[in-house]
């Protein structure tokens, strides 16, 4: 009696762990650069930090993270040109603020941005997509893998620093040191036209410009200015990861 009660409860254990799905989304960090990358992620408000907001990569590593199982969103960029001085840290582009964990805190542009919107509507999405309206500091791709639906590999895999127009240059030291990312418009010039604020903050008013059209016809699967096409964001139904991959 004793041994059928144990096979039973055996038996249970065993549909219980391999037939109920887990849910369970992981978030993928992958290093294609020939140089180490010090990747930075970002909540939005009122979401928790994933992996203390940042952690360093090297050339040809990846680093995986659970996402919560709840409605999660936020960015990832790469940090790059990354040293200490002493006990000071700080990166030549994607800075957050001197910091090896970012802890929440944004980074500075110029700098090439995934964003992500996870476990949300009846279908269990995840909307993403990849951004130059700040800018671009690295080929930057975004795939995701057994997912259901239109789910696209999208981002920017040109490496731009070298055809990156002479005004939208970022280089580090300033003006004699290498190219180490490119401006977006609103970055290089502050006006409130090219920065989508104030009377041009609307579909309406906000355009392309001759930047970002720099950037759109390098990396036409990205959002270059802050109205451009939403249909940029893709919703891809219950993938198991979300990859994004540096140079790739």
């Amino acid at each position: 009696m004793a041994r059928s009660l144990f096979l039973c409860s055996l038996l249970i254990f065993a549909v219980t762990t391999f037939s109920s799905p887990t849910g369970a989304l992981i978030l993928t960090l992958v290093n294609n650069c020939n140089y180490t990358v010090w990747p930075a992620i970002q909540p939005n408000a009122g979401h928790p930090v994933l992996a203390g907001g940042g952690l360093t990569l090297r050339t040809l590593t990846h680093h995986s993270i659970p996402v919560p199982d709840a409605h999660w969103s936020g960015r990832v960029w790469a940090r790059t040109g990354c040293a200490y001085s002493g006990t000071a840290f700080s990166c030549a582009s994607g800075d957050c603020g001197g910091r090896l964990q970012c802890n929440g805190a944004g980074g500075a542009p110029p700098a090439t941005l995934a964003q992500f919107e996870v476990h949300h509507g009846s279908n269990d999405y995840a909307s993403y997509g990849v951004s130059l309206v700040d800018g671009f500091n690295i080929p930057m791709t975004v795939t995701p893998h057994e997912g259901k639906g239109v789910c696209p590999v999208v981002g920017c895999r040109d490496d731009l620093l070298a055809t990156c127009p002479h005004v939208l240059q970022h280089r580090v030291p300033a003006v004699h040191g290498p190219v180490v990312a490119c401006k977006s418009g609103c970055e290089a010039f502050h006006t409130d036209e090219l920065c989508c604020r104030n009377h041009f903050n609307n579909p309406s008013t906000c355009k392309g410009s001759i930047y970002s059209s720099f950037f759109k016809h390098a990396c036409p699967a990205t959002f270059t200015f802050a109205h451009d096409t939403p249909s940029l964001m893709h919703q891809c139904s219950s993938p198991r990861e979300l990859k994004v991959i540096f140079c790739h």
